[in-house]
């Protein structure tokens, strides 16, 4: 293996949309659960982490489908506040990148990204590419996705390991040659990172 592709969400970082929806609630005469559907619900947020939708356009949709009455600017801090650090990966990834090329594979849209990439900084570092949906105009699990990532890889595909939370783009990176490992909380990742042919000093 010369290159690792590693998913954000849920991987390096988790994240919960209650805690968006939380802040939001205030600025809306829904409920948390009907206003959780009108942000998220729609084909919206596809579009937002596709490219096909700008922060504007998408805080339009969200605020209309919402009805919520803060701007823009209020929006945003309150839709990127969501994530947390995992420690367990994000303490492995300077070691990694001392022998791997590393790649972030990411279905995020432009304002979690700008909002993670800063609070993240000193992880992705030691990333030698991001590779995210926005830019890609492609989502995991489409096989698009894969390819735009590939370019990056600059190792064959039989050389790359995916390292993501859904088995649905396990599947797909599989399918596009990379080797595959599927990460859950409870995972022992050295163990299974080792036994996946990466060498851990």
């Amino acid at each position: 293996m010369r290159t690792i592709f590693i998913d954000f969400g849920n991987v390096l970082g988790f994240f919960d949309h209650s805690r968006a929806v939380a802040q939001l609630v205030a600025h809306s005469p829904l409920d948390a659960d009907a206003l959780d559907h009108a942000v998220y619900g729609g084909e919206a947020m596809d579009d937002y982490e596709s490219g096909r939708l700008s922060t504007a356009e998408f805080f339009e949709i969200s605020a209309a489908a919402g009805q919520l009455d803060c701007s823009q600017a209020e929006f945003v801090r309150a839709f990127a506040d969501i994530f947390t650090r995992n420690d367990h990966v994000c303490g492995l990834i300077p070691t990694l990148a001392k022998r791997y090329r590393l790649v972030l594979a990411s279905n995020t849209c432009d304002a979690h990204y700008l909002r993670y990439s800063e609070d993240f900084a000193d992880v992705l570092a030691h990333f030698s590419a991001l590779c995210t949906s926005h830019e890609a105009k492609a989502r995991k699990p489409l096989a698009a996705y894969y390819e735009y990532c590939q370019v990056q890889a600059q190792a064959a595909p039989r050389e790359c390991l995916f390292l993501d939370d859904l088995s649905r783009n396990v599947a797909a990176a599989e399918a596009h040659g990379w080797r595959g490992l599927l990460y859950h909380p409870r995972l022992d990742l050295p163990a299974e990172l080792r036994a996946a042919g990466i060498v851990l000093d």
